[in-house]
């Protein structure tokens, strides 16, 4: 019996996926899918909440953009980016949250080679590690890169400011050493007015899919890695998923998992690259599919709850660790694993076989041990790890994630529940003034102070006790919580 019919092979990029182990995939809607994404490359109003456009296939192909405006705006931007030097810093300090720094962790762990600069990530807005990074850099051979679109994502904030005292405490000027990555007229953008550099970003482009323009190839540059290469990847795959479907690769992989998670996300995508160097695609992964279709409303504002759960290591490395539930387990998860055509090094190991040949039996050995079990999994082959092939895979997801997004007809390009988490957090912080400014000698139950202040008790105990931990009051244990007493520090 012939195996050709399940196994997509494109000679030219050398992208191959096997889908002989997959569902079948969900057929009905493709082809109106296919032409929904069509029409946002065409500058369609994809994102309606928020009235943008969603131009991030534009990035690596600029004349299919819209206007002539736009299209030299990225190109300008283009050779911008291509024209950075690293000049004499030998590190760098990049400060970005979400999307502003999952896509470049991954660009730098897959790419890196010997005479790539170390680079250090502020992703979060942890003081400990503001602390480790910046007290083990020399600010004097050291480039700084802080990354937000808007100019006010509070964590970007937070490292942007640790990094300037650590300049300041160095006695060393920080704009020519920092570099800029923001909206035009932003609040960051006027504050770098004499940084290094600044690098324009767009509102039609998401965190999300923001690795093939700036927020990517700025790094790449400074990094010595081939950004033009990146794009041309991504490129070519995006134009082997604006065919039909039933040559589209983007659109099988979206009908199979529509098919694999009963249109309803029943099942998990498990990323397993079978390449050490690939091995954040999964958390990268994780931002794009879950933000993109994790949404409670429908388009027609109808309740579906609609999703995609994302994990994943790296093979062999998870047949030691939850592989074991995937085939023996809960029937939850859709399995994708990752190879290169490239095998790397001949190294000689156990048995006399190449270390690579191992590699490929855990991979194969692994496949066949959960479709014995009838749990599914598709194949992915990319020719090696490289810029160009980066830029494939990524393309390749983007636009399964779109595809899939039609299919259930949800808005991809929006982030609701990330803006009520933001709101939420907003409040928490002015919460933790309003308690502070409350506090006097007198000991007082969180209870008390909450009542005072009309909030809810059990979030002032837990704020009331970081203004102890962090030496702002002070706290005596009751016998239970309620009856934990706060007072100024000192009291």
């Amino acid at each position: 019996m012939s195996f050709d019919a399940h196994i997509f092979r494109d000679a030219q990029t050398g992208l191959i996926i096997d889908f002989t182990d997959a569902p079948a995939g969900q057929t009905d809607g493709l082809g109106a899918a296919v032409e929904a994404m069509a029409a946002i490359e065409h500058g369609e109003m994809a994102n309606i909440d928020e009235r943008r456009m969603v131009g991030h296939y534009w990035l690596r192909s600029p004349d299919l953009a819209p206007t002539d405006a736009i299209q030299q705006d990225i190109q300008s931007t283009i050779d911008q980016i291509k024209d950075l030097e690293r000049g004499d810093h030998d590190a760098i300090v990049w400060i970005g949250i979400g999307g502003s720094g999952l896509g470049p962790q991954l660009v730098e762990a897959a790419l890196r080679t010997p005479d790539t600069p170390t680079v250090l990530f502020l992703d979060n807005t942890d003081p400990a590690t503001f602390q480790e990074v910046l007290s083990g850099i020399d600010p004097v051979r050291t480039l700084v890169v802080v990354v937000s679109k808007s100019g006010g994502t509070v964590e970007t904030r937070n490292g942007l400011m640790a990094a300037m005292r650590r300049w300041e405490d160095a006695g060393e000027p920080f704009a020519p050493h920092a570099i800029a990555i923001t909206g035009h007229g932003s609040r960051l953008w006027k504050a770098a007015n004499d940084w290094r550099a600044r690098v324009q970003l767009w509102d039609w482009v998401g965190g999300r899919t923001s690795v093939t323009g700036p927020v990517g190839g700025v790094l790449m540059s400074l990094c010595g890695m081939d950004f033009q290469a990146f794009l041309n990847g991504a490129a070519a795959c995006d134009a082997l998923t604006r065919l039909d479907p039933e040559d589209n690769p983007a659109a099988l992989m979206a009908g199979a998992w529509h098919r694999a998670g009963d249109g309803v996300g029943n099942r998990s995508l498990v990323v397993e690259p079978y390449v050490d160097r690939y091995a954040l695609l999964s958390r990268y992964l994780q931002q794009l599919v879950m933000e993109s279709l994790g949404k409670r409303l429908d388009r027609q504002g109808r309740e579906v709850h609609q999703g995609l759960v994302v994990y994943g290591n790296k093979g062999s490395t998870d047949q030691h660790a939850f592989v074991q539930q995937l085939r023996d387990g809960r029937n939850d998860a859709f399995v994708h694993f990752l190879e290169t055509a490239a095998p790397g090094p001949a190294i000689v190991g156990a048995d006399d076989h190449l270390a690579s040949d191992h590699l490929l039996g855990f991979l194969v050995g692994t496949r066949s041990a959960l479709s014995e079990a009838d749990r599914p999994s598709l194949t992915l082959q990319v020719p090696d790890v490289s810029a160009r092939s980066l830029g494939m895979l990524i393309a390749l997801f983007e636009r399964a994630v779109g595809l899939y997004a039609e299919l259930v007809d949800i808005n991809a390009y929006h982030q609701p529940g990330v803006e009520a988490g933001k709101k939420a957090a907003t409040a928490a912080t002015a919460l933790l003034v309003r308690l502070r400014e409350q506090l006097n000698e007198t000991p007082q139950t969180a209870g008390a102070l909450a009542e005072s202040l009309e909030a809810d008790p059990r979030l002032c105990w837990r704020l009331l006790h970081h203004l102890a931990a962090s030496g702002r009051a002070t706290a005596a244990a009751g016998a239970q919580p309620s009856t934990d007493q706060f007072s100024l520090a000192g009291n």
